[in-house]
This record gives C-alpha cells, structure tokens and sequence, in this order.
C-alpha cells in the first residue's frame, strides 16, 4: 500500500487507451465555443492500479494514473470540468483503514468541480459522511435527497451552476433508492423525492430561469434496467430540458456516448465508465455561435 503523504508526489504517467470517439452530429462545422467535460462514477476507494488478477483490468486504474491524465487534459484545453457520479467509497482496504478520507483528499488534490453521493457512501452512516466532509473540496449536488433532519442539513447542493468562458452549464444529481440497498440505521431522516420529477423541474428552472447554455445530470440511479426501475435511460425519455446525463452504479462499460430521445424528439446523451477508475470519460462540447446547438465528442478513456 502507498504511503498517503508520498502519494502525489510519486504520480507516475498515465497508460491512454480511446475507446471510441462518437458524435451526435457528425457534420457539423468548426464551433467558436468548446468545453471538456471529464468524469468518474463507481471508483469504489480503488486508489492502487488493478491487481494482475482483475483480467482485463489489471494494471488498470489507480488514482496517479488518473491524476496524471487529469492534469494533462487541463494543460492542453482551456475549459475543463471534472465530475464525479458516486459511490467514491468501499471496495478496498484503504477504506476500512482511513474511513474515506484519503479518497475525499486524492479528489480534492485531482480539483473535481462536483459529484453526488451513491449508496456505498452511506456505508458509515450520516455520521461518518459528516466526519469526513471538510476533507472534499468540492460541492456534492445531490437534488433528491433532502438532508433536512439530519447532520447534512445545508452541506450538500440542490444545483450548481459553472461559468466556463462564455457558458453556463447547470448540474443536478440524482441519487438511487437507498431503502433495501443501505441499513435503514444509516440514511435515518433522509427523505426521498421521486427522480423523475426532481429531473423534471430542476431541469427546467436551470435552463429557462437560470439561462443555462447546456444543463448535466450526474446520476446514481443506474444505466438500464429489465424491470420498471428508474434509470438514467428512463430519465433521459422521460424529461425535456437535459442535455447530458453522465451515470453511476450499474459498473456499465459503454464503448461510446449512448443517446435517447427525449419527449421532444431531442438527443440526450448518456455516458458511464463502469468502475474502479479504469477508464475516465472525457465530452468535447462544441457550441454554435448563438449556443443553441452542441455537439459533443466522446472518448471514454483507459487510464
């Protein structure tokens, strides 16, 4: 294990694999406005590399290949936001031995602008989310959960709004259904608001009362599923104001940026890089002059 005060010095280089580059329309021209967007989701405390045992992922991962990769991103583009979509915490020793600590202070030196909560970062309790709060230098946004009788009261955001140049992109979250997934003892007084219809107005008001240029979900609630459970697919179809929903929790590998159709026949773009950190998801936005066209660019990255 790597000692936690060497750590960022010792960040060694980043092994690059693009999976794939794909375009939700692929003619268009030269745009005056562009901003990278990178993300996370399910990192699940993996702060060392793949262990040779893990098959195709072994080497893969570990926070100083993501930080190196990270920092080279922000050194070649002007306009960068780093977004995570949850579960930051459990899968490996270094959870049980600093208590989520050292993966709130690996993401605050790495500069993430924002991330929401999953349920593995429930695993110690409101209590234990609390104790370990000032270490992340960064808004959790978490539009679903509403923390008002509990010790998060005031600590976590409904949105966030991100100046980038000469755009405003708004950012919600969406959490999973704890109730079955974490030990009620540990979530007691959060309160559950339906996703769909926190999507739908939080959604509208950043893009019509806030004048967003470009409105993000970072979701907890899964890719798809069989049965009727909300997904990020589900959310996508089902709303009309959100541009891009970057997702958590299902561990999905997507080769490229997936797109659904939402309610007025628009592309929605979703994307998620399955977990441990393996991959980094990276969006090229380019924006019309007017911004009221995009077009993203994906390349889900190997890290």
């Amino acid at each position: 294990m790597i000692q936690r005060r060497t750590f960022l010095k010792n960040i060694g280089s980043a092994v690059l694999g693009y999976a794939f580059s794909s375009s939700l329309w692929p003619d268009w021209e030269v745009a005056p406005y562009k901003i990278t967007i990178l993300h996370t989701n399910d990192t699940h405390s993996r702060i060392d590399p793949f262990p040779d045992s893990a098959g195709k992922l072994a080497g893969k991962g570990g926070a100083a290949a993501r930080a190196e990769f990270i920092a080279r991103i922000r050194r070649e583009e002007d306009e960068v936001l780093l977004l995570d979509s949850g579960d930051i915490w459990q899968g490996t020793p270094y959870f049980n031995k600093y208590d989520g600590q050292l993966e709130f202070d690996l993401m605050s030196e790495m500069k993430y602008d924002a991330a929401t909560l999953g349920n593995h970062d429930f695993d110690l309790g409101i209590k234990g989310l609390v104790k370990q709060w000032d270490r992340a230098h960064f808004p959790f946004i978490c539009s679903n959960y509403d923390f008002s009788d509990t010790a998060l009261a005031g600590k976590t955001k409904e949105y966030e709004i991100f100046q980038r140049g000469d755009l405003r992109i708004g950012i919600l979250g969406l959490g999973v259904q704890l109730d079955g997934l974490v030990p009620s003892h540990l979530f007691k007084g959060v309160r559950y608001r339906d996703p769909l219809a926190t999507a739908q107005k939080q959604s509208h008001w950043l893009k019509k009362e806030r004048n967003c240029d470009f409105v993000i979900v970072l979701s907890h609630l899964g890719y798809q599923y069989d049965s009727q459970t909300v997904s990020d697919r589900y959310i996508a179809a089902q709303t009309k104001d959100i541009d891009l929903i970057l997702g958590g929790h299902t561990h999905t590998f997507l080769e490229r940026l997936q797109t659904v159709k939402n309610i007025k026949g628009r592309p929605v773009g979703i994307n998620q890089v399955g977990y441990g950190g393996a991959m980094v998801g990276r969006i090229d936005l380019h924006f019309s002059a007017d911004k009221k066209k995009n077009h993203p660019v994906c390349q889900n990255c190997w890290v």
